[in-house]
Order: C-alpha cells, then sequence, then structure tokens
C-alpha cells in the first residue's frame, strides 16, 4: 500500500489526530514535494500526557 510513497508526519501532544492531519493540509506541507507526481501518506500522531496512550491516523492521497 504504501510502497514507492513520501510522506508527512505530525506529532502533537493533547491534541487530537485529526488537528495533525489539518494541520499538514491547512498549512500546505505537500507543496514541498510539487514536482512529485504519486501517492502522499499523511500521518498524524498525537499522545495524551494524562493517559500516557498514543493515537496515530494514516491518510493516502494522490497528487
Amino acid at each position: 500500500m504504501f510502497k514507492n510513497s513520501y510522506g508527512f508526519a505530525e506529532l502533537k501532544w493533547d491534541k487530537s489526530v485529526e488537528s495533525a492531519i489539518s494541520q499538514i493540509k491547512e498549512r500546505n506541507y505537500v507543496s514541498a514535494l510539487k514536482d512529485y507526481r504519486g501517492n502522499l501518506i499523511l500521518a498524524g500522531v498525537t499522545y495524551d500526557k494524562k493517559d500516557k496512550k498514543h493515537s496515530c491516523r494514516i491518510e493516502k492521497i494522490k497528487i
């Protein structure tokens, strides 16, 4: 599924995984690969300081 793909990861603590993915999209991180055509992996990873748990969301997009 992720073969020959590039990706971006955003790490947050005490936030939602949706906010991490949204930041990648809103701040247009993808523009750093403006000449790339193919699959991109967006990964949002969060850490809850109180519960000591990690959450992750991965999206695959094509540009």
